[in-house]
């Protein structure tokens, strides 16, 4: 098991009804036994922080454990 940080990109869209979009980046550290199973915890948790999401960019970005 090791530890990944993974940083995801979320869109969201505030109303269907207007084109205003917010992004942002939100940081994770998660504990998997591949970067492969760490990219799909982090889109997981993305989407249930922000539920409004339309996007999501998943980036493993180092090992830190």
């Amino acid at each position: 098991m090791h530890t990944y940080e993974v940083l995801v990109d979320v869109k969201e869209y505030s109303e269907t009804a207007t084109n205003h979009s917010r992004c942002g980046t939100t940081r994770y550290e998660i504990d998997a036994e591949s970067t492969k199973l760490a990219d799909g915890i982090a889109r997981s948790q993305a989407r249930s922080d922000h539920p409004q999401g339309v996007e999501y960019d998943v980036r493993v970005t180092r090992l830190l454990r």
